[in-house]
């Protein structure tokens, strides 16, 4: 069944392009440099994770070597601590004890 549009008088748009056009390529270029920021903002992020992973990576590798330090400082003081010389740790606590001291004046006569 087809319809009659008789009351319908088509006019065409008014010539307007050029104004459009021109809209357009301003919006285009808006848009171009946002994308050009978030584009260096997302080079500058990917630069410090970079960065930051690099740093993470330095710290374990320090913590792995401390660990390996203490560990075998602590097997030493053990071997020790079972020697007949009982009085090397009370020595070692002494020493400690008078350098914490020491430290303890000079920080707070400073």
């Amino acid at each position: 069944m087809r319809r009659n549009y008789t009351g319908y008088n088509y006019e065409p748009l008014p010539q307007r392009s050029n104004e459009i056009e021109d809209e357009n390529d301003k919006l285009a270029n808006e848009l171009k440099e946002k994308v050009g920021v978030l584009k260096s903002l997302s080079i500058d992020i990917g630069n410090e994770v970079r960065y930051q992973d690099k740093l993470l990576r330095d710290v374990d590798d320090d913590l792995e070597k401390t660990g390996g330090f203490l560990g075998k400082t602590m097997t030493r003081v053990i071997k020790m601590s079972r020697g007949s010389h009982n009085c090397n740790i009370l020595y070692i606590m002494l020493f400690s004890m008078v350098v914490f001291f020491i430290l303890y004046i000079v920080l707070k006569f400073r």
